[in-house]
């Protein structure tokens, strides 16, 4: 029962942290892993909600958790500390991207041998391959050279300068009227954004109040499930003595849900948010939309919502 719970939690989990990937999140979904013994993604994740972990004391009993589940996890896997010559070159781990030199924190792998590559434009990929124990860290240094090309001619010029394509170069072109006044865009009005990233900071202050909120409650549960076992007792066939204890123990674990399904609700919401007032930022001031003009489209999925922008920058 217990492993399933989990792994409700980390679909609706995984939702979240795509949309708005927070500390939180991060947190929430590396110890969903760690139960279900994913240590390389718990790796992954917990190492986040560390590093960007508020100054906040509802949360920071909740920090030594964070921290020991890490180490264990760290203990069940290799890690890979990949520094590239290039700022900026994409690095891939058996195929995969992992992010943009220089890399924020270490790759977390599974124990045995992986290729490591590193690519930029203007220069030549870099491979090798890798090593990786469980509970160590390999050091991985990719050096990238940059590659020599020779200048493809603009145009030549023959005698007197004028262009091979034909005479004055820099004179009108003939068959082609000239061009008009450009009348600039009408101004793009900013309430919206702030009004929907407003609303975004208040869904995930919501998440966070819940998921804290959460917490604390199935700490109790884990309190008063194991009073009972001290007392002898059992929830699956109580006798009439933990009748009572076993419906205070069920009444708390249906806090726990609903508490989760509000937080994740919200979560889901302030992504959400967050990605409508990035849309009506980004989208064009003209009232006519092109060809190759970004437009939105709206998205749903038994675990959330959500808006996709469909476009080229």
């Amino acid at each position: 029962m217990a492993s399933r719970k989990y792994v409700e939690a980390e679909a609706e989990l995984q939702s979240a942290w795509e949309l708005n990937p927070t500390f939180d999140v991060a947190y929430n979904l590396g110890n969903t892993k760690y139960q279900l013994k994913k240590y390389r993604e718990a790796a992954e994740h917990l190492p986040f909600a560390l590093r960007n972990w508020p100054l906040v004391k509802t949360v920071a009993k909740l920090k030594p958790t964070a921290e020991q589940r890490l180490a264990e996890s760290r203990a069940q896997v290799g890690a890979l500390r990949v520094t590239v010559s290039a700022a900026g070159a994409e690095v891939l781990v058996d195929g995969k991207a992992v992010g943009r030199a220089p890399l924020e924190g270490e790759v977390f792998v599974e124990p045995g041998e992986h290729r490591v590559e590193a690519r930029l434009e203007g220069y030549a990929p870099v491979s090798q391959t890798v090593k990786s124990a469980k509970g160590e860290t390999a050091d991985v240094g990719m050096a990238m050279v940059a590659v020599k090309s020779e200048a493809q001619a603009a145009g030549a010029k023959t005698e007197g300068g004028m262009g091979a394509a034909g005479v004055g170069a820099g004179g009108p072109v003939m068959g082609q009227p000239p061009a008009g006044p450009v009348e600039p865009p009408p101004k793009k009005n900013w309430v919206p954004v702030i009004a929907l990233g407003a609303a975004s900071a208040v869904g995930l202050g919501v998440g966070i109040a819940m998921t804290v909120a959460g917490s604390n409650v199935l700490d109790d549960v884990h309190a008063q499930r194991q009073s009972i076992r001290n007392a002898g007792g059992q929830c699956t066939k109580p006798s009439a003595s933990f009748v009572d204890d076993c419906a205070e123990l069920s009444s708390t674990g249906e806090r726990v849900d609903t508490l989760g399904h509000v937080a994740g609700a919200a979560y889901v919401a302030s992504g959400v948010l967050a990605a409508a007032a990035l849309t009506y930022a980004l989208w064009p001031r003209g009232e006519t939309r092109t060809a190759g003009q970004p437009r939105v489209v709206a998205t749903a999925h038994p675990t959330g919502a959500g808006v996709v922008v469909l476009g080229a920058w």
